[in-house]
């Protein structure tokens, strides 16, 4: 019988257990995909034989069916633009942050962006009660002493509870499109610089952190503070990685800064060592030329407008009707290339600003 293999194939170093691992494949009907689960399998396999006590596996067994949850969850709404909304719980409703939160996620739903929260009280619940149940998504981290959902999406079908932090703020950060971080204690820190860690190094793709105030509050300038006095003056980040973040202290600021990251942009992806940028329009070759000028520090070579997709994205079929430039970047400057980024969006050749109202 042939079966369709691709990527690279791990072995369990059994060779009959293989094949009956391939013969459990075609008993699930298992095509697509077909590499990833056999890898799966195999490590399956391999805490099987390992010395994993119980405790090792009940640990990988639920955050294995954890992340199934969520990913089942969000697979038929991969498509919709998300903002991952992080804040504290103990936020009042009488808060005025809560009503930043609530006004900012209610002003991007009405450009057809939904919003993701965990799902417990305060900023969470605000995000969720702007959003309203047609953009409201989810994720809520059973603890021992906050009750369940909130009332905006208890009984929401786009609600999936987590017992373990890391595989919520996987999907917390996996799904979205952009972040709004607004005041909150150790957790929202946490999940703060977790989000600007994995931008500065590439581990997340490039999308707009915006950290919400209210009018002239100080949060967030108090945070910076710290950021530029205690880190950066020690040479622990490099300067233009504040490029990583925006704080505002009001909504329109806030949903401009989100909304603006997409005025152009679309989305990248590597192809080998090249990589490709997705734009809504094309740029011209003299713009291309100047934006090979100012981004030389990261950019080895010319920056060059594509006239169709590569190959491999060809194969894949995504995105084939935008437009494209390409570039070999270093790696490195990932808030450089925010700064590009940001270029690309205001190109003459770019649409037009989004109107907010």
């Amino acid at each position: 019988m042939s079966r369709p293999r691709s990527g690279r194939q791990r072995g369990s170093g059994d060779p009959d257990l293989d094949e009956r691992l391939e013969d459990l494949l075609d008993a699930a009907g298992v095509s697509a995909n077909r590499d990833q689960l056999r890898d799966l399998l195999v490590t399956v396999v391999r805490l099987a034989s390992d010395r994993s006590d119980r405790l090792d596996l009940k640990i990988a067994n639920a955050a294995l069916r954890e992340m199934a949850d969520g990913f089942e969850l969000f697979a038929p709404y991969r498509a919709v633009r998300k903002i991952t909304m992080f804040g504290s719980a103990r936020t009042a409703a009488s808060d005025p942050l809560y009503a930043q939160a609530r006004d900012l996620a209610a002003l991007l739903a009405a450009h057809h962006w939904s919003t993701v929260t965990g799902a417990g009280p305060g900023i969470m619940a605000a995000g969720l009660e702007g959003a309203g149940p047609d953009h409201a998504f989810g994720i809520n981290i059973r603890l021992p002493f906050e009750q369940g959902a909130n009332e905006f999406i208890a009984s929401d079908p786009k609600l999936v509870s987590m017992k373990y932090f890391f595989t919520r703020k996987l999907l917390l950060i996996k799904e979205s499109y952009g972040y709004a971080v607004l005041p909150g204690g150790f957790g929202t820190l946490d999940e703060a610089f977790e989000l600007l860690t994995l931008l500065q190094t590439g581990k997340a793709e490039p999308a707009p952190v915006v950290l919400l105030d209210v009018p002239g509050g100080t949060y967030w300038h108090g945070w910076e503070e710290f950021v530029v006095q205690q880190v950066a003056a020690r040479n622990l980040i490099a300067d233009h990685d504040r490029r990583l973040y925006r704080i505002v202290d009001n909504v329109d600021d806030a949903a401009a800064e989100i909304l603006g990251f997409y005025r152009n942009f679309h989305s990248l992806r590597w192809v080998g060592d090249t990589l490709v940028i997705r734009l809504e329009r094309r740029p011209t070759e003299e713009e291309a030329t100047e934006l090979t000028d100012r981004f030389g520090d990261i950019v080895r070579g010319a920056i060059t407008v594509l006239d169709r997709p590569l190959a491999a994205e060809r194969r894949a079929d995504e995105f084939a009707g935008l437009a494209r430039v390409a570039l070999r970047f270093d790696r490195l400057s990932y808030a450089r290339l925010r700064d590009l980024i940001d270029a690309l969006n205001v190109l003459d050749s770019a649409p037009p600003p989004v109107v907010l109202r």
